[in-house]
């Protein structure tokens, strides 16, 4: 590596709180994780903590952190190096995983805590704790996430460019 390669990774590097593909992963989950929380108020006229940091739901909080994170390397480092391709794959591999496992994890999680519930009072798994059923995302609510994290980090890049 030369002097001057050195010394602009240093310095970009020099504060966590300066890290733009960080920051924009970290809002944009903040940013869909509370669009989930009032939603949920909206709708149900509740409030729901457990929204805030709980998976499933409409948008998909791991799409809009990770297609943000690949979206800021991409703006920082550039879209053809190795950096973004290695936030991109990642990102692809979280979404699929979230439409595909995690969803049909959570579909059988209901047909099971349906049989529980059909149990006779005297069957031993009567009793059990319900399985987690919001697991995963539909395709719409991966898509709307992406796109949050896609617009999270564009703002993100147009404030840190013109800010400067």
């Amino acid at each position: 590596m030369n002097e001057s390669a050195s010394t602009t990774s240093s310095s970009s590097s020099s504060s966590i709180f300066h890290n733009f593909p960080l920051i924009s992963a970290i809002i944009a989950f903040t940013v869909a994780q509370s669009i989930k929380f009032f939603t949920v108020w909206y709708k149900e006229k509740r409030w729901d903590p457990k929204q805030l940091f709980g998976s499933g739901g409409m948008p998909s909080s791991h799409s809009a952190t990770v297609t943000a994170l690949a979206t800021a390397v991409g703006f920082h480092e550039g879209f053809g190096g190795p950096l973004f391709a290695t936030a991109l794959v990642l990102a692809i591999i979280v979404m699929y995983d979230a439409t595909g496992v995690r969803l049909q994890a959570g579909r059988q999680a209901e047909v099971l805590n349906q049989i529980v519930i059909e149990l006779p009072a005297e069957h031993p798994l009567a009793d059990s704790r319900p399985l987690r059923e919001l697991l995963g995302h539909t395709p719409p609510q991966v898509i709307a996430g992406s796109l949050l994290g896609i617009v999270t980090s564009a703002i993100g890049y147009v404030i840190t460019v013109f800010g400067s």
